[in-house]
């Protein structure tokens, strides 16, 4: 286990109050709490899924509406992870899964290449879990991959219903992201590029 590649964020606004506690290497060991209980079972299934340890305590204006403390918790979790990777030396870069769940199949791929861009084909026909928009997720992964600078594309291969096409997401974004930062033994520590740096 890489005891360093761990990070702590603390995000305060305004809007939005977040702590979190992050090591790659662990064994999916979730702890969550943001007052959005269908953002605490997306998160909570993407520290198992990943195998990463998270621990998230999060506060935010939500009286008003979800977006703020959706869109902060993207920011700070591409910090955290961002942190932890240092100068991604010696990682795989590269991560994809095809994740099914029933009638849904995502499709999630990414590249840890500094540069933040997102692709997001991931809107099913009826987007609410309960008063929960799933739209709002788009601003979650656009924050993260300008943080942790990373190329993510999601898209929705076939699916209706809201709450598998979520969790179909983030336990694919999960499995890409543990394969993406996973230790490439032949690297031998090295950039994984032929340039001998990722772009900036």
């Amino acid at each position: 286990m890489e005891n360093s590649r761990t990070a702590v964020v603390n995000r305060d606004t305004k809007e939005t109050q977040i702590q979190i506690d992050l090591g790659l290497d662990g064994s999916g060991k979730g702890e969550i709490s943001t007052g959005i209980p269908f953002l605490d079972h997306m998160l909570t299934l993407f520290s198992k899924h990943g195998f990463f340890d998270l621990s998230i305590k999060a506060e935010g204006d939500i009286q008003i509406d979800y977006h703020h403390l959706v869109e902060d918790m993207g920011i700070s979790l591409g910090q955290a992870f961002r942190d932890a990777l240092g100068d991604k030396s010696g990682i795989k870069r590269y991560g994809f899964f095809v994740l099914p769940m029933d009638e849904t199949l995502v499709t999630v791929a990414l590249d840890l290449s500094n540069r933040g861009i997102l692709v997001y084909d991931a809107d099913p026909p009826v987007s609410l879990v309960r008063d929960f928009n799933i739209q709002l997720f788009k601003e979650f992964f656009q924050s993260f991959a300008n943080e942790v600078a990373c190329n993510l594309h999601i898209r929705l291969e076939h699916g209706t219903e809201p709450h598998h096409v979520a969790e179909s997401i983030f336990k694919g974004f999960a499995k890409a992201l543990d394969l993406a930062t996973q230790i490439e033994s032949r690297l031998g520590g090295s950039i994984p590029s032929t340039k001998g740096t990722l772009s900036s």
